[in-house]
């Protein structure tokens, strides 16, 4: 029997499908350049730029930041609530004034009509 010799079978890392949406490549690429950042800090060749990405991270005026946008977020959200609700309120208005109009006896066109004079 003549015995070959068989190289050593390498297996590489199965990598995980990209994602399927924009959104879930980019949490995906997120998550890779973090573990590889934790990576370099465990073994200590993470470059300056990393160890002070990281620093910041975990400052207290970064977390004041993080709360004032989402604070803004909320204002910019209640705004807009209250402007759609002033629109309602608008047709409301107008809707009660024409029932008000009517119920006196008086039609739409003849009120179009003084106030145009």
């Amino acid at each position: 029997m003549a015995v070959t010799s068989r190289k050593p079978t390498t297996r590489k890392k199965s990598q995980p499908a990209p994602g399927k949406t924009p959104s879930a490549r980019e949490n995906q690429l997120i998550s890779f350049a973090i573990d590889l950042a934790a990576k370099q800090l465990l073994e200590g060749t993470a470059s300056s730029q990393v160890i002070t990405h990281f620093l910041k991270l975990a400052s207290t005026r970064e977390a004041l930041e993080k709360e004032k946008v989402s604070l803004e977020n909320k204002l910019l959200v209640a705004k807009t609530e209250a402007l759609q609700s002033q629109k309602r309120v608008e047709v409301l208005y107008a809707d009660a004034i024409e029932a008000i109009r009517r119920y006196g006896g008086v039609k739409s066109e003849e009120v179009d009509e003084n106030v145009e004079d």
